[in-house]
């Protein structure tokens, strides 16, 4: 576990001097909540880079400093790692781009990152406490749980932001899925006794969802799919693994 955040800058330091081109790189989970005093160790960075060419370029500089590839386990199922890379005590998960499918790293992430590093090659960004929270519902690991509580009851979040954010993710990749998602974990956190000024918002979105699902299964012949085909049969058209689970059930009971 790594509790100094100045222990990554001198990491920084490194991977600046192995790259040969600019790299713009985004910290999205523990290690930027640590930068801010909010998480008092975390394990890993969780980066993204915008671009493949960035990805190429930081993943080389990781080699040429003994970084060493690793299989992402079971918890990053949903994640849609892209690799992770390790050396003692650090490691890096690495994003190009989208991280859970389709859920990209948009301009406005980008734009309200705040810059904490620029070398002359390396541009090191925090992303928003708004954007960690909404990435951090996307998994599947409890720690991130405790995490988004931690932001929304010490930070006060712009609740607004989490959700116009969200809205565009599903306007921009048609990836509305992932609003089954992020509605499952939002539910786990209420139970928690979080208050989620945004849930009712977020429930449109979600029976939109249902609804259109709905729409979908009655034009399809009446036996050709098993229930557990017609569970799962979003996931298939989209390339997300996702079948409904007893929460999405029992949303669509409560409506």
């Amino acid at each position: 576990m790594i509790e100094d955040f100045k222990r990554f800058e001198s990491l920084f330091h490194e991977l600046n001097d192995a790259l040969q081109k600019s790299v713009h790189t985004y910290i999205i989970g523990g290690a930027a909540l640590l930068g801010r005093g909010i998480k008092a160790a975390t394990k890993d960075i969780d980066i993204v880079v915008a671009t493949r060419e960035e990805f190429l370029e930081f993943q080389k500089a990781l080699d040429s400093i003994n970084f060493a590839p690793t299989t992402p386990g079971k918890e990053y199922t949903h994640m849609n790692l892209s690799q992770i890379f390790q050396r003692g005590e650090f490691r890096i998960d690495l994003f190009e781009k989208e991280v859970c499918g389709k859920f990209s790293l948009s301009k406005s992430m980008m734009k309200r990152g705040e810059k904490v590093m620029k070398f002359k090659n390396l541009h090191v960004f925090l992303c928003s406490n708004e954007d960690i929270f909404l990435f951090k519902t996307m998994t599947e690991r409890d720690g991130d749980l405790l995490d988004c509580i931690s932001i929304a009851t010490t930070q006060s979040p712009d609740w607004n932001s989490i959700l116009d954010e969200l809205k565009h993710q599903i306007k921009e990749t048609k990836q509305d899925i992932w609003i089954t998602w992020v509605g499952e974990r939002l539910d786990i956190l209420k139970e928690r006794g979080l208050d989620i000024p945004i849930l009712k918002e977020v429930d449109i979105l979600r029976e939109k969802f249902f609804e259109d699902f709905e729409k979908k299964i009655k034009k399809l012949p009446e036996n050709s799919l098993s229930h557990r085909s017609l569970r799962s049969l979003h996931c298939k058209q989209w390339g997300i693994t996702r079948i409904f689970s007893l929460r999405d059930r029992q949303f669509l009971i409560s409506k």
